[in-house]
């Protein structure tokens, strides 16, 4: 039985999570096999191990063509023009991030895309799953049908990489349940290309509607720390929160590194127990 341990003590994002996973041993050529089963392209995985605060770990980053843009495109039936809202998704950007009304990807394209695939039945579940529930919120949050939630070509792209990449990484390091500490966020506001928006980021609050999931917010921090894609990976994978396991060994340990500058150590550790016999 393994059991797998995310220790949030600075927040949880889809690059976070999938450094920590290679730092544990994922293997990435095994990882981009399996993506390769999604038959998308415009994208590249990078992997580099390294120190921060003297304690090495993994960055991890999808680079996709174009440049970064989580964005997401809500159509309302009662405007002819295409209104642009933020869905932003990792640590990446820090700034305004450019928006286009073309190319965008449905919900139901994304989980076509991600059924018409190569990859496992499980993988095809979780992933689908994820992606739902990070939809429902922003469509909560921006009051419209779920029906009409569109990604940007780009944001789609890197978020389908990423949270199609957790759940084969789950799959390829064969972990049988997932366990976490209470999360922390930071708080402030962050820039993005409409204005200011408030940490934690409305589609995060969202996601804590109907479950049970602790946040902690550290005051001293002035930026996001749990990303939409984060948030969606915890609601829909982890099974229990609190302290580390007492009735299990643990048997390694990785950090995962997250590219904002929160003036601290900033990183997702990720701990692999195998129950005691």
């Amino acid at each position: 039985m393994r059991t797998l341990y995310l220790d949030a003590f600075s927040g949880i994002s889809g690059d976070m999570f999938l450094g920590a996973m290679l730092d544990l041993g994922l293997d990435f050529e095994a990882l981009k096999t399996e993506l390769a089963k999604l038959h998308v392209s415009g994208y590249e995985l990078t992997s580099d191990r390294l120190a921060k605060s003297s304690i090495y770990g993994t960055s991890f980053d999808v680079q996709v063509a174009g440049g970064k843009d989580h964005g997401f495109i809500e159509h309302h039936h009662h405007d002819d023009t295409a209104e642009v809202a933020h869905h932003h998704d990792h640590d990446h950007a820090e700034t305004e991030h450019h928006h286009h009304h073309h190319n965008a990807r449905h919900l139901t394209e994304i989980t076509a895309l991600i059924d018409a695939s190569a990859l496992s039945a499980t993988v095809k579940a979780r992933s689908k799953a994820i992606f739902t529930e990070i939809a429902k919120a922003e469509a909560t949050v921006h009051n419209m049908p779920l029906a009409d939630v569109h990604f940007h070509e780009v944001g789609a792209l890197d978020s389908i990489v990423d949270i199609v990449g957790c759940c084969v990484a789950l799959e390829l390091m064969q972990i049988d349940t997932i366990l976490a500490s209470p999360l922390t966020d930071g708080s402030g506001f962050i820039n993005v290309a409409h204005g200011q928006m408030p940490v934690p980021v409305p589609a995060v609050m969202q996601m804590r509607v109907g479950s049970a999931i602790p946040i902690q917010q550290r005051l001293d921090i002035h930026t996001e720390l749990i990303t939409p894609t984060g948030m969606g990976l915890v609601k829909t994978l982890v099974h229990d929160f609190g302290p580390l396991p007492t009735e299990a060994n643990p048997t390694k340990v990785g950090y995962g590194f997250g590219k904002r500058d929160t003036g601290g150590f900033n990183a997702l550790r990720a701990v692999l127990f195998e129950k005691k016999n």
